[in-house]
């Protein structure tokens, strides 16, 4: 059996520096906080794999992000490769449901997946996505139409909510 690996980088889009992570079978993580919540994570979910840097292996990744935050791309074509319990990726695959420009409840997603009554499971399913942005959970906000928190913080999921409605982005020229 070959080794497994995770390669990871970071790239630098507007006043975020978002690190990505992907195996063979497609992008695994994207985080903005820094190297060790990567690390973290990658050891929780993927213990047997070996963690290295390659910039040049994410750049399709980085394109397709940068173009996003341009305003320039609203959907993402490049695999991902998700990890979690069976609840948790049902809750990832409905995330994906969530057309661009659109927000959806925390309520409609438990409905969605059939589970109406695990409503807070879900927020825990949607708060551990490691694909940000690319698994739309910035789409998600309370029923009463605020916002709820963000992995990335709520000044990135305010951005990206915008620049969904307005179709004009940031990231660099």
């Amino acid at each position: 059996m070959s080794e497994q690996i995770i390669y990871w980088g970071l790239h630098e889009c507007g006043p975020w520096n978002l690190y990505l992570a992907a195996t063979s079978q497609g992008l695994c993580y994207t985080g903005s906080d820094h190297f060790e919540e990567l690390a973290a994570w990658a050891q929780k979910r993927c213990p047997s794999h070996i963690v290295i840097r390659d910039d040049k292996k994410l750049e399709p990744y980085a394109d397709e992000l940068t173009a996003y935050l341009r305003g320039r791309r609203k959907y993402f074509s490049l695999p991902v490769d998700l990890y979690g319990t069976p609840f948790q990726l049902s809750v990832l695959h409905a995330l994906r449901g969530i057309p661009y420009g659109r927000t959806s409840s925390y309520t409609e997603i438990a409905e969605r997946i059939q589970r109406r009554g695990a409503v807070r499971a879900v927020g825990a399913a949607i708060g551990a996505n490691p694909v940000l942005i690319v698994i739309p959970c910035h789409r998600v906000i309370g029923k009463n139409g605020k916002l709820t928190g963000y992995r990335g913080g709520l000044e990135m999921k305010q951005h990206l909510l915008r620049l969904e409605g307005s179709g004009t982005g940031e990231c660099g020229a």
